[in-house]
């Protein structure tokens, strides 16, 4: 076999940067000046000032090499730590709040309808409908749904976004006063709070929710009391196997289920040609995850090769 007769070049190109000038344009790029902005326009800058260290190409190449080429300085994206995962087992052990906004016939002006939801029952726990938004009014809601449940000293997880009436001091003196945990979403993260964005949606999408603005206060709370009642006692949730919040929320569900199990059973033993596999999962939700954290890629692929 012949050798490689191929000619390399071994000496160095004239054109190449020293090291000094390699770490004179990092410097540059992560001075207080130039620091959020990229190549192309830090080099221009530069020019500008009667100033040439290299090309724009040669500064994303030497950026890329030490890692730093998508964000520095300010632009440097900011990590939020997830929030900590909460797990319900029962009732009234982990609430989310939030506030949402209801039109008025008056241009710019809104109502701000105040609900805490139990992610367990998915019952609202109270709500309230107020011109205003304050931490004083959210102070006075929780203390109605922690009178109203007979929490009596129980641990008991409140979740919310963070919005000032959320961090008031006032609020947050209030969770202190009576033994409840605060937890909040990350900054700008809406998926925080599935729980009472879902709720929301629910209210906001329901047949019959008015197609004009609320003309008074007190219309506002009519409406809004019948949905209550319609959602907590009427209202077959998707997320409970298709039973009420209030049946949940009274630990009533299994015994329905239980029944419709039985149903189901009674059906396919009468004609078992119509059933193809195992009848319906009427087995009630034990547990509810506010934030669970998802499970590992590597550990998800290892289940399925075993």
């Amino acid at each position: 076999m012949k050798e490689d007769q191929r000619k390399y070049r071994k000496d160095n190109p004239a054109n190449k940067l020293g090291d000094n000038e390699r770490a004179k344009i990092l410097k540059i790029c992560n001075s207080p000046a130039y620091q959020s902005l990229p190549p192309s326009q830090i080099v221009p800058t530069l020019a500008d000032k009667g100033l040439y260290i290299a090309s724009e190409a040669t500064f994303y190449r030497i950026l890329k090499k030490k890692g730093q080429l998508e964000h520095r300085g300010k632009a440097r994206p900011k990590i939020s730590k997830k929030p900590r995962t909460h797990t319900a087992t029962g009732p009234n052990q982990v609430w989310t709040w939030d506030i949402t906004y209801l039109p008025t016939s008056i241009k710019g002006m809104f109502f701000y309808l105040y609900m805490i939801v139990d992610i367990y029952s998915r019952k609202i726990i109270a709500w309230e409908i107020h011109e205003e938004q304050s931490d004083e009014s959210a102070s006075l809601l929780i203390r109605k749904a922690y009178m109203s449940e007979g929490i009596n000293g129980r641990d008991i997880v409140l979740h919310s976004d963070n919005g000032s009436p959320m961090k008031g001091a006032t609020m947050l003196a209030t969770l202190q006063n009576l033994g409840v945990v605060p937890s909040f979403s990350r900054p700008s993260v809406s998926n925080d709070n599935p729980y009472s964005e879902a709720l929301f949606k629910t209210l906001k999408y329901k047949p019959g929710y008015p197609s004009r603005p609320f003309e008074s206060l007190d219309g506002a709370r009519s409406w809004v009391y019948e949905f209550v009642n319609w959602y907590n006692f009427k209202h077959k949730h998707s997320a409970l196997k298709y039973v009420t919040p209030i049946q949940k929320h009274n630990k009533e569900d299994e015994k329905i289920l239980r029944k419709r199990k039985a149903v189901y059973k009674k059906a396919k033993a009468k004609n078992p040609c119509r059933w193809s596999g195992k009848t319906r999962n009427w087995n009630p939700v034990k547990e509810v995850s506010l934030n669970p954290d998802k499970p590992d890629v590597k550990d998800i692929k290892m289940k399925k090769a075993a």
